[in-house]
């Protein structure tokens, strides 16, 4: 994924251990917003539903094929197919909480969470039919591809300052939604006590749909980031199973520990990938989840909730 760009730096920078460090530790950012987006996106539907949604993964991957087609066959500039497949994305989002999520609401949790793997399938399989695209392997063409910027012996590629500028932007915006706007007050009522937010009068419903809208945004503005690194294809949605571990790790009930969790994750998994034998990269997120688990239940940021007898 990013490591495999931060690995080409590297080899130019062999034998100045302080560089290679800080290499590491940007790229390992970088891979960490994008975990953390995906966690966010987690994290918004459980606070909002209390359903832990395992197709954040696949709606990324599509929102991601969504700017990639409008580029090739509608002929946008990057930045309208920017907006367009978020656009898409909130549709979808709506769509599926109306239409898939809010008639099993109130069934076992697990019937629940099975329904939203079955989504990520369905979705998975959407795709692979779409003819000359769903088998492929697609690049997304942005006006910062391959550039790099240099300070001293330091080389940075545009593509992860990108990710770092835009999650720091999107984490600000989604601040400020949550903290001064009526939907956010809405939205964070809704996420407290639902029953309560109906009785003074919030459409609790509708805010639901905006929560899955918005988690559907914001997994579109993952896919953008993450195509120029890697590449377009229809298991790139399986990066879910590492978002998974950041939400886990920050606090499932936590907006903040998303982000924070994602970056854990995404550092030590640079780290790992460089300094520790091969392989332990792939379950460094999950050694990272045991130990949090066992340590620290509720995660970073989560909320210790008290029995009281």
């Amino acid at each position: 994924m990013i490591g495999i760009y931060a690995k080409r730096v590297l080899c130019k920078n062999k034998g100045n251990a302080s560089v290679q460090f800080v290499q590491l530790l940007i790229s390992g950012v970088a891979q960490g917003c994008i975990y953390g987006l995906i966690a966010l996106g987690f994290v918004l539907i459980y606070k909002a539903t209390e359903i832990v949604s395992f197709a954040q993964g696949e709606l990324m991957m599509v929102g991601a094929f969504i700017g990639v087609a409008v580029m090739a066959y509608l002929e946008f500039p990057f930045w309208l197919a920017v907006i367009a497949s978020m656009a898409a994305m909130a549709l979808l989002g709506l769509l599926l909480e109306r239409v898939v999520i809010r008639p099993v609401l109130g069934q076992p949790a697990f019937s629940i969470v099975m329904l939203t793997i079955g989504i990520g399938y369905l979705l998975r399989g959407l795709v692979t039919m779409i003819p000359g695209m769903g088998t492929e392997t697609l690049t997304l063409a942005v006006p910062y591809k391959d550039v790099t910027m240099a300070w001293g012996s330091l080389i940075l590629g545009a593509e992860q300052l990108a990710v770092i500028a835009v999650t720091t932007v999107l984490c600000a915006l989604l601040f400020v939604m949550f903290r001064y706007t009526r939907m956010g007050v809405a939205m964070q009522a809704a996420s407290q006590n639902q029953l309560a937010a109906y009785y003074m009068g919030i459409p609790v419903q509708r805010i639901n749909g905006l929560v899955w809208a918005l988690a559907g945004m914001v997994a579109a503005v993952a896919g953008l980031l993450l195509a120029p690194i890697t590449f377009v294809y229809a298991n790139m949605g399986f990066i879910g199973l590492k978002a998974f571990p950041a939400a886990v790790v920050g606090g499932f009930g936590s907006l903040p520990g998303a982000i924070v969790g994602g970056l854990v994750i995404g550092i030590i998994e640079s780290l790992s990938g460089f300094y520790l034998p091969e392989g332990f990269k792939d379950v460094a997120a999950y050694v990272v989840v045991l130990i949090m688990l066992m340590v620290r239940p509720n995660g970073l940021f989560g909320e210790r909730l008290v029995k009281k007898v």
